[in-house]
């Protein structure tokens, strides 16, 4: 097929589908149980446009912007067509594809929310926790198999999992896959799959380039695009404070002072960078946790856990978590190191203002940065409000440098996460065949509860 997608629909949120409801979408009457049960009434844009299309068969690329419910999208229609045909035991029927753990867990999460009321079987394939329970879940066969693709393309090397029976192969966040280097494992992952199947696409960016090189995995699909590409949302207030470098940690305080930020995601560009942070901000009371690739499975599970639940008031993280987080009530962003990559910059503030509640999106900028303020600003098409904080001193000298016992060198005023000097690519990069990408809580197999 062509590798420019022609646009079958292209609306503005506001504008489509005013009176649409779940239950003229033709869902399965469980699912549609189980999305009132979660409290939805009305689809978003891009779950009113998608799950028409899903429930036909056509493959679909779906590009909406982050918060928009683009799990829903084709977590919904999938699981009924799940239903309404018959598992095998020892085949695996659908799979899914995520860049990250934190991804795969959050779409475990949807599957299991919305398939309470189904008898089917659903599977996790990650790295950072042991295989076993993984190959034991591929061995015994799943509805649905939920993927980053290093891992699952070292146990499909290995001969676990018969893949002979997929009929739905998901790409999610499939610019970011692409972007980081996935795209030989995809390769290899969906040379083992039958031909003929449905393939769906979605991401919140993606560009005319990462369309072509997708082409080669879809059959003349039926593209959706809600609302302008790579736009952030609406619901999201920006503004950009300029600071010098070195005063970033000291007006970082000084915002949290306000008690109008109430539940803060922070961003760092670098792992270490992300750490010093968070020490200081723990240093002068404030309760923080870190996500970044260097911290376990486990320790980045109760990172998570620690923030949604309030026991912790900031979340520092580096980019591998702006995909697949979707925690309630982040009510700020804060972009401590402004993101080289405009994508990066809306996936990131996509963390807040979601299910159009209402968020705030603030970047330090550094002088050193303003090239990238301005990328951003032409990739977005508008200029972003600057404001100047009250009562904070712009004049304050850089501080002498002190050591830092945490990294046994400079440290204190040494160069910040992602300072000035050499740009580094991402924080990690998949190799095909590793064990790389996303996570749930324990891998394996669940079979959904019935709720009484």
């Amino acid at each position: 097929m062509a590798g420019i997608y022609r646009l079958d629909f292209f609306v503005r949120p506001k504008d489509c589908f005013p009176t649409m409801d779940f239950r003229n979408l033709g869902l399965d009457p469980r699912v549609l149980r189980a999305v009132d049960d979660a409290g939805y009434t009305e689809p978003t844009p891009i779950q009113a446009a998608a799950i028409p299309v899903i429930l036909s068969g056509r493959d679909l690329i779906g590009i909406a912007q982050t918060g928009t419910g683009k799990t829903a999208a084709f977590t919904l229609p999938l699981l009924t067509r799940l239903a309404a045909g018959h598992s095998s035991p020892g085949h695996i029927r659908t799979l899914v594809l995520a860049p990250t753990r934190e991804l795969v867990v959050q779409i475990h999460d949807n599957v299991r929310d919305y398939a309470r009321h189904l008898s089917l079987s659903v599977a996790t394939v990650f790295g950072g926790v042991g295989e076993k329970p993984q190959i034991e879940a591929l061995r015994r066969g799943a509805d649905l198999v939920i993927a980053t693709p290093g891992r699952l393309l070292d146990l499909m090397g290995r001969r676990y999992g018969n893949f002979s029976g997929i009929g739905h192969l998901v790409l999610d966040e499939a610019d970011r896959m692409l972007d980081m280097g996935f795209l030989p494992a995809i390769r290899d992952v969906v040379r083992q799959l039958p031909r003929r199947r449905q393939t769906l696409l979605f991401s919140a960016t993606l560009s005319r380039e990462i369309e072509a090189v997708a082409g080669e995995f879809l059959q003349s699909p039926q593209s959706v695009e809600i609302g302008r590409r790579s736009n952030p949302a609406e619901t999201v207030d920006q503004s950009v404070y300029e600071v010098p470098r070195h005063l970033k940690g000291a007006m970082l305080q000084q915002l949290l002072r306000d008690p109008a930020l109430g539940m803060v995601l922070v961003f760092a560009r670098m792992k270490h960078g992300a750490d010093r942070i968070a020490r200081r901000l723990e240093q002068h009371g404030v309760r923080t946790a870190t996500l970044h690739s260097n911290r376990s499975q486990n320790q980045r599970l109760r990172a998570l856990a620690e923030f949604k639940g309030g026991a912790v008031r900031v979340l520092v993280a580096t980019d591998i978590a702006a995909r697949g987080i979707d925690v309630d009530g982040i009510t700020h962003v804060v972009n401590y190191d402004f993101p080289p990559a405009p994508e990066d910059y809306v996936h990131r503030i996509g963390r807040t203002g979601r299910a159009q509640a209402v968020g705030s999106a603030i970047s330090l900028v550094s002088p050193d940065e303003a090239d990238d303020l301005r990328a951003l600003e032409r990739f977005i098409r508008r200029t972003l409000p600057r404001r100047r904080l009250e009562g904070f001193d712009y004049s304050a000298p850089a501080p002498a440098a002190t050591p830092d016992p945490q990294r046994g060198g400079r440290g204190g005023q040494g160069r910040p996460s992602g300072g000035a000097g050499p740009r580094r690519g991402p924080e990690s990069r998949p190799a095909t065949g590793g064990r790389t990408g996303g996570s749930s809580p324990r891998g394996g197999t669940f079979r959904p509860r019935r709720f009484r």
